[in-house]
């Protein structure tokens, strides 16, 4: 199976991230850059979203190396923990960094 973003970079020399820029993606990790790491239940609800959908967008973000998971049993309930590794973290804040080169340019004179 092939997409786009297996023939042309994911990262753009100015950080932008087509990857990470699908808004459910981008919301993804910016609630995962500010923590160690965070349950998979505690996303679903802060994002308000399928549970099909969020694990589609965090296996393709695992799938790059930005998203670890964490499988552990708490309380008898088999749980994923979920964190941004540094690569992704690195690529996050390049790819916000390179949005707001974007909006700062549009909003200039």
């Amino acid at each position: 199976m092939s997409s786009s973003h297996d023939t042309e970079p994911i990262t753009a020399a100015d950080g932008f991230d087509h990857l990470i820029h699908a808004p459910v993606r981008l919301r993804i990790c910016a609630a995962l850059d500010p923590v160690r790491e965070i349950e998979f239940g505690a996303l679903l609800t802060l994002l308000d979203i399928s549970k099909s959908a969020l694990s589609k967008h965090i296996a393709v973000l695992a799938e790059a190396g930005y998203v670890m998971q964490r499988r552990a049993v708490r309380d008898t309930r088999r749980r994923v923990w979920l964190r941004l590794d540094e690569p992704g973290r690195s690529a996050y804040r390049a790819h916000v960094a390179a949005l707001r080169r974007i909006v700062g340019d549009a909003l200039a004179p």
